[in-house]
């Protein structure tokens, strides 16, 4: 998935991260906080501050352990609460050492941005936590579905597994 941007709750102003999926079918809204937002948003515009933020001092540590950001993961959602995991790889192709850790998705996602990582997210979080993006796309293709099983008649199916009558 991808950051889309960062949006305002219009009931209460709190700001949401919002991930599409590749075909921008789809969408992850999740609740942040506004210096996440903040951070989320500066690695968006590309903004290089003077000295470190914070998620810019976290990546420069891994990179000084020589590590690597692999990707981030948002693998878990309970209780409208989601869980994500930062995957570190050791930057020496010689060894293959690698380390997980646990994060919110929004410091794991202002990380991936600033390492340009990909953002993964869980099936089930997929199933359980997006929404349509492309309502108006989804509304055309049931429609056609619809019309497509409306024509469908009796004869278009052949007998499986013997003689044609």
């Amino acid at each position: 998935m991808h950051v889309a941007g960062i949006a305002l709750d219009a009931r209460n102003g709190h700001p949401i991260v919002v991930l599409n999926d590749s075909t921008k079918r789809r969408a992850l809204p999740i609740w942040i906080g506004v210096a996440e937002a903040q951070a989320i948003g500066k690695a968006l515009d590309n903004h290089k501050p003077d000295k470190p933020m914070s998620h810019d001092f976290l990546l420069n540590l891994i990179t000084a352990f020589g590590y690597k950001i692999d990707r981030i993961e948002i693998n878990e959602l309970s209780s409208n609460t989601y869980f994500a995991t930062i995957r570190l790889i050791i930057e020496d192709s010689r060894v293959d050492e690698a380390k997980a850790i646990d994060s919110r998705p929004s410091d794991a996602i202002a990380l991936a941005l600033r390492a340009k990582a990909p953002i993964f997210v869980s099936a089930q979080v997929v199933a359980d936590g997006t929404i349509p993006a492309d309502v108006e796309r989804d509304e055309e293709e049931t429609k056609e579905f619809k019309k497509f099983i409306d024509n469908l008649k009796a004869s278009d199916f052949k007998k499986m597994g013997g003689a044609e009558s």
